[in-house]
């Protein structure tokens, strides 16, 4: 069942507010319901101490990155020791409510002129959790002369484009079992199959992940939103943890597409964040998506 509040029984989102601002102060949370998922409006670090302990399979999440993106509510530029301690206490709370056998996939990106960011980040939470998996997000890659992907322009001669981003795979024992063929790929050559005894036409997919963007024309077509990332990217992180009717946490919901890949996989998603038009537009596209399965 979705766990409830402790008093009731895409990502990229802005969950955080900035308490020293005398003119922020925490909103009051709101809590949605559509079908089997649930959407809250408020501070991540808020929400989830409602949220029951060891109630989660799997989180998917895509925390701002404070490379200084645009959101309508939150500050994506702040000291980097103030982020850092901030994002530690998210993980906090994310493994009180994951489950022992959990899986919690964390997106995240540096910039060119920042690049030790997520690195600082995942050495801070090897006190919580095991790095199991690093996965390398491929949102664009060149093979030979071929280039598949947006390679978005990079104005200086230092840098070269950034063509990915990292994908955490972070567990609290280090040996969580996953389903790694239910986002596996066929066999290039057939007589592996027979001559490995494998069942199914079947691998691994390793641990670099091409999965490009939808192509757009518009800031509107990505709702307004400055990071979220294709549905396919939640979608084969649900996949592969491999759990039936999964408990989904996103705490940096944003538009919802982590909601609207569990709603996909057949789990039940829980999405946060603080911005309230951002909330407003995943309760819209779960909607559809249940109108329109």
């Amino acid at each position: 069942m979705i766990p409830l509040d402790a008093r009731h029984s895409d990502s990229h989102g802005s969950s955080y507010v900035d308490r020293s601002r005398a003119d922020a102060p925490e909103p009051a949370i709101r809590r949605h319901s559509i079908g089997r998922h649930l959407l809250y409006r408020g501070d991540c670090l808020s929400v989830m101490k409602r949220l029951a302990p060891q109630s989660v399979d799997v989180v998917v999440t895509s925390p701002p990155y404070n490379i200084g993106l645009l959101y309508n509510t939150y500050s994506d530029r702040r000291k980097e020791e103030e982020y850092l301690d901030w994002m530690t206490s998210v993980a906090q709370g994310i493994k009180r409510v994951l489950r022992p056998d959990g899986s919690f996939f964390l997106n995240i990106t540096g910039s060119s002129t920042m690049p030790w960011l997520p690195f600082e980040l995942i050495v801070r939470l090897r006190s919580l959790f095991r790095l199991q998996n690093h996965i390398a997000w491929v949102k664009s890659i060149t093979v030979g002369e071929n280039s598949v992907g947006h390679f978005k322009p990079v104005n200086s001669a230092r840098f070269l484009h950034r063509n990915h981003e990292h994908i955490f795979h972070l567990t609290q024992s280090g040996a969580v079992p996953l389903k790694r063929l239910a986002v596996g790929v066929p066999y290039k050559d057939k007589s592996n199959i027979a001559r490995r005894g494998h069942a199914l036409d079947l691998r691994c997919r390793g641990d670099s992940w091409f999965i490009p963007y939808d192509t757009v024309q518009a800031k509107a077509q990505k709702f307004d939103h400055p990071g979220t990332f294709p549905i396919a990217l939640p979608r084969m992180c649900v996949r592969l943890h491999g759990v039936s009717s999964p408990v989904v946490l996103d705490p940096f919901m944003g538009t919802g597409t982590t909601l609207l890949a569990a709603e996909e996989e057949g789990g039940r998603g829980i999405g946060i964040d603080l911005d309230g038009s951002y909330v407003g537009i995943a309760r819209n596209r779960l909607h559809a998506a249940l109108r329109n399965p």
